[in-house]
């Protein structure tokens, strides 16, 4: 069992990106993460979809889904509009957005997102503890609602439970470890309360899951994870950061050659559903081929 602590010392040799992540625009977390070839919301995206399709087919005309820890709504533009990271990056990199103010780009935003085509049989609510970054997801149009809120420290309200209630999809790509079964405790009351959602996590191989899979456990959860595989998150930002990571890996039996030990952080892909679906659908046939 995995306790808070373990989680912050682990942060702790993480690079901070606290300075660009509840800006009022995301041109400076763009910026930053350019340079690292931050890539999870792009190399998740075939996964997601295929879990939307399967729940569209199966449950739903419009798949509600909630984005964990979804900062500027980097995981929606990429759901609902097909862009991919490289869009984006050249997007919010354009040098006629580099000296604007914030207004500006807002407006520029609303124009460049509603022009796009978008899917009709998805909704995502974002949930994060990032106001700036929910308020501009949401004012842009990325996000159907926002619900500024820290898992870890508080509840939800009976409004924001409402809210919540018709999500069919639960997904995330770089939270946990930020979060931990505290904020899945407080969360899974909400979203249960019609036909369980699907929950699915990518988590950096060094932030152990087994606390979380527990507290699901509890709620008639099984959690597969999909064994051989990786997914890229970012290069490591420093030579320290990486020697940190490696040193955190072997601590837990993780083998860190060619992988960890390449310069990259990487995660892997948990899924967590009701028993009756698990055994309906196996997670390897929800993998993109």
């Amino acid at each position: 069992m995995t306790d808070d602590a373990d989680f912050e010392e682990i942060n702790e040799t993480k690079a901070k990106m606290d300075h660009i992540y509840n800006q009022s625009d995301p041109r400076a977390y763009f910026s930053e993460l350019k340079k690292l070839g931050y890539a999870i919301p792009e190399v998740a995206k075939p996964v997601f979809q295929k879990l939307i399709s399967h729940l569209h087919q199966h449950r739903s005309d419009t798949v509600r889904v909630l984005d964990l820890g979804c900062s500027y709504g980097v995981n929606a533009a990429l759901l609902k509009h097909d862009l991919s990271m490289r869009d984006l990056y050249e997007h919010w990199g354009q040098e006629k957005l580099e000296e604007v103010a914030c207004e500006e780009v807002v407006a520029y935003d609303q124009n460049f997102f509603s022009d796009l085509d978008q899917p009709q049989d998805i909704e995502v609510i974002g949930l994060d503890q990032a106001k700036n970054a929910i308020a501009f997801a949401e004012e842009v149009g990325l996000l159907d609602e926002g619900l500024v809120v820290n898992l870890e420290t508080e509840s939800l309200s009976a409004q924001e439970k409402d809210k919540l209630a018709p999500v069919n999809l639960v997904m995330s790509t770089g939270c946990v470890g930020y979060v931990t079964e505290k904020s899945f405790d407080r969360l899974l009351p909400a979203v249960s309360q019609g036909q369980p959602p699907w929950i699915a996590n990518f988590v950096l191989r060094m932030f152990p899951f087994d606390a979380i899979e527990e507290t699901l456990n509890e709620r008639g959860y099984v959690t597969e994870k999909l064994e051989g595989q990786t997914f890229f998150q970012r290069r490591f930002a420093s030579a320290k950061e990486q020697e940190h990571a490696l040193e955190q890996l072997r601590d837990q039996d993780i083998d860190p050659t060619s992988k960890e030990a390449d310069g990259h952080l990487l995660a892997e892909f948990y899924l967590s559903r009701p028993r009756n679906d698990v055994a309906e659908m196996p997670i390897k046939h929800l993998s993109p081929a």
